[in-house]
């Protein structure tokens, strides 16, 4: 597994750094109104598949079971009934992951081997004192090597937003250090911001470049669990330290919006947001993933209309 490794702090990358939100807002407006106006019933569907193999589909309710959790991994596997799927997609379209807790990493990882689906979908786990992240140290590194061992290939790990708040880079940079040499080149890390709680979006993009400086593969937005999840705007300012970290290190990173992103018009926002920013080779599951619970259903629903008017 090709895992991004960390580089030395360098502070320098956080200095003198000024966001106009309005500016952002209305670049987010230039860069997907009119675009997504513009799209025929064709590429509306190849969107809305693009959207499905992006996914993570994810469970994390405080009262998920074994059944729950194989009930996830089969719709992973197999999102629209045979009847009614084109006969070339049904068993090679899927989502990209399914994402659970540790604790039931080991049910996701069985009912994937049952399916013969552990070489296509991969196995996120949210780790590290999920949703606050204000759990000790060791014992957030503990869960990151527990859900590895039951069988997780992705991590994602959530920050300390205090450490976000009072400005203590150095320290963030540290402890996600620490997690990234937890996964080692056995699994991903993925890190959330929990931009809702970040204070500012000057602090999402300060937090961002601190995190990809650790070594992680990918930036997420958020838990889902805050009062803010993703949005448009902070995934522009997200894709600005992207760009930025790219520029200076030559090390594509991946984003992932969770939280909010329950439609395929919003998914097709954020895939042409990527498109005409970060560009289209950054549309695949490696550097781009939704995290969602409730996506699915409205991919189900309008590639069914879709596929109507097409035909």
């Amino acid at each position: 597994m090709i895992v991004n490794k960390e580089i030395p702090f360098d502070s320098s990358c956080l200095e003198k750094v000024y966001i106009n939100l309005r500016s952002v807002e209305r670049s987010v407006d230039l860069l997907t109104s009119s675009l997504i106006k513009q799209q025929s019933s064709a590429e509306l569907l190849k969107w809305t598949l693009k959207a499905l193999s992006l996914t993570d589909l994810t469970t994390l309710s405080g009262d998920d079971t074994r059944a729950n959790v194989e009930r996830l991994c089969f719709r992973a596997a197999f999102p629209f009934p045979e009847r009614l799927t084109d006969p070339k997609l049904y068993g090679s379209i899927h989502t990209a992951a399914v994402c659970v807790y540790p604790s039931r990493v080991g049910d996701a990882y069985e009912a994937l081997k049952s399916l013969g689906k552990t070489n296509d979908i991969q196995i996120a786990a949210v780790a590290t004192g999920f949703p606050s992240g204000l759990y000790p140290l060791p014992s957030r590194l503990l869960e990151i090597k527990y859900a590895i061992k039951q069988g997780a290939t992705e991590i994602d790990i959530v920050v300390d937003r205090s450490l976000v708040l009072r400005n203590d880079w150095s320290q963030l940079y540290n402890e996600i250090v620490q997690m990234r040499h937890a996964c080692g080149d056995k699994a991903h890390l993925k890190t959330i911001m929990g931009i809702g709680e970040c204070g500012t979006m000057v602090n999402v993009y300060k937090a961002s470049m601190v995190a990809m400086m650790a070594g992680s593969d990918f930036i997420k937005t958020s838990t889902g669990k805050e009062a803010v999840n993703a949005t448009l705007p902070v995934g522009l300012v997200m894709i600005r330290a992207i760009q930025e970290f790219y520029r200076l290190t030559g090390k594509k990173i991946g984003l992932k919006p969770a939280g909010g992103v329950r439609t395929v018009k919003d998914a097709v926002a954020w895939l042409i947001m990527i498109q005409e920013t970060l560009g289209a080779e950054w549309l695949t599951p490696e550097l781009f993933r939704f995290g969602a619970s409730g996506l699915l259903d409205d991919i189900e629903k309008q590639y069914y209309n879709l596929s109507r008017k097409v035909k």
